[in-house]
């Protein structure tokens, strides 16, 4: 099961309801956090979620509204006795940004930081997931990014309990495709195995409409999408978003099976149900994200 908490869904600026940008998604044991909107370590604390539990940040781009909470993350892991290495990803530039904004404070303890500068689709990859990268267009280096569970073989439980088959090696020699002999009976593996497909998030984050958005969201089970305008495409194109029309359209071209709309402009803060009117005009399956709200994909 892969889980979404929505630390902050604002944009630029923050309002009463919606934080900065943030989003926590946990699987089995990594724990990322996509983007790190300034007070991302209180939203922390009002989700009842272990910062000190966090594996990895994924940064899309460096506009404050997005990274200004990374000091004071930085800040609270330390005082907190953080023990991991902290992976942190995000476009070409990312180094040079972490040592300015390290250098901006005096920092009380120290953590042990790993920066990865992302220049292939692929950036990260163990035997359970990978997470990959797409170029967006926002008049700065900025990525989109989707987490891909892998598929899985798994053995059909209750053909195995009619067989009776005892645990262990036999068990193992099935999960790989290869078939066993038990008494003398050649049991197949093809007949007890079947695939259980991963599921994939994307997420995408300030960019104007483009064609690498639909190769990131394709087939995607949730697509996290800005929807910083409503129907101003000449206004969206001048400053690079996306209006809440255009998100809706990408949904259906990707074929994604629901829609979670963030990053509403602050003076739409009163007209979330035009917004989704708008939206369900072209995928109907959308909601509009809160902060602390969860998801699960499973």
């Amino acid at each position: 099961m892969i889980e979404i908490i929505f630390l902050g869904t604002g944009s630029a600026v923050p309002t009463v309801r919606r934080n900065h940008p943030s989003i926590f998604l946990k699987y089995k044991n990594e724990n990322i956090l996509f983007d790190c909107g300034e007070g991302t370590q209180r939203q922390f604390r009002k989700a009842k979620l272990n910062p000190c539990k966090l594996t990895r940040l994924f940064i899309s781009h460096w506009h404050g509204d997005h990274v200004l909470g990374i000091p004071g993350l930085l800040q609270t892991l330390a005082l907190n006795n953080y023990q991991k290495t902290l992976e942190v990803y995000g476009p070409r530039g990312t180094k040079q940004f972490m040592e300015r904004i390290m250098g901006l404070f005096i920092h009380t303890g120290k953590i042990n930081i790993k920066i990865h500068e992302i220049d292939k689709e692929n950036v990260f990859e163990n035997e359970d997931i990978k997470i990959i990268a797409e170029k967006m267009m926002h008049g700065t280096e900025t990525l989109a990014y989707s987490f891909i569970e892998k598929d899985r073989i798994r053995l059909d439980k209750n053909k195995l309990k009619k067989l009776k088959l005892p645990s262990g090696p036999m068990i193992g020699k099935l999960k790989q495709g290869k078939d066993i002999v038990v008494d003398g009976k050649k049991i197949k593996a093809s007949s007890l195995i079947y695939k259980q497909n991963g599921k994939k998030v994307a997420i995408v984050l300030d960019t104007k409409k483009n064609e690498n958005i639909l190769k990131l969201a394709k087939d995607s089970d949730l697509l996290i999408c800005e929807a910083t305008y409503f129907d101003e495409e000449e206004m969206a194109e001048e400053y690079k978003h996306l209006t809440v029309k255009q998100a809706g359209e990408i949904a259906k071209k990707s074929k994604c099976k629901k829609l979670v709309l963030m990053h509403l402009s602050q003076k739409y803060e009163n007209k979330e149900k035009e917004f989704l009117g708008m939206a369900r005009k072209y995928f109907n399956n959308t909601v509009i994200a809160e902060d602390l709200m969860k998801i699960e994909v499973q």
